[in-house]
């Protein structure tokens, strides 16, 4: 099972124009209780993204640049609405896609939110770290069904009786006598990537070169 994103993102979404003023920007921040927002441009399409952070350069001595923010954030520090203080070119993600995917780009990019955009890059929701992990919060029976039924059987139409597998706290723990070790290899690569797995513990009996 692959969770999309349309599956776990928020679709009430706190956004902004691009000609926001900063002191509107600062009281939405708080009256929404939020930490970011996606900014909406021409045709109300995401251009950009406007964080705390971005808004923080505010606080920089402006004479001191060179050795504390970069020439981008200098000019931050003298925006005064959405469109001057966001981060662009912003990413992004579509309801289709996989929260795997997600996570690579969020850990990739270094944020902790993605606004979640249909075909012609119209906001429908965004996900953030905490959507992503929730992936993680699944029964171990159902995560061992899938190992069984669709990747052993499934997927590599080998006998699952010549496994034993147990699955604790998403911990999956694999033994048994694999037809090839190439196969066993596969099959440990291939439970890794079910959804809500945690880690693989390989205690295969693989035979000696």
């Amino acid at each position: 099972m692959k969770t999309a994103v349309k599956d776990v993102m928020t679709t009430r979404v706190i956004w902004v124009r691009k000609d926001a003023s900063f002191r509107d920007l600062a009281a939405a921040l708080r009256r929404h209780r939020v930490s970011a927002f996606p900014v909406l441009g021409d045709g109300d399409k995401v251009i950009g993204v406007v964080s705390e952070a971005d808004m923080l350069t505010k606080e920089a001595p402006l004479g001191g640049f060179s050795g504390l923010l970069h020439h981008r954030d200098a000019e931050k520090a003298r925006g005064i609405t959405a469109g001057d203080l966001m981060t662009a070119p912003v990413v992004t993600v579509a309801p289709e896609d996989t929260v795997s995917h997600a996570a690579r780009l969020m850990y990739t990019h270094k944020v902790k939110r993605l606004p979640v955009v249909d075909a012609n890059g119209h906001l429908v929701g965004i996900i953030s770290r905490a959507d992503v992990l929730a992936v993680f919060d699944r029964a171990d029976e159902d995560i061992r069904r899938e190992v069984v039924d669709e990747v052993i059987l499934g997927e590599f139409l080998v006998d699952p009786r010549a496994f034993d597998v147990k699955v604790s706290d998403g911990i999956v723990t694999l033994t048994g006598v694999p037809e090839t070790n190439e196969v066993g290899h596969e099959i440990v690569r291939g439970i890794r990537h079910v959804q809500g797995v945690v880690a693989v513990r390989d205690r295969l009996s693989y035979l000696s070169s």
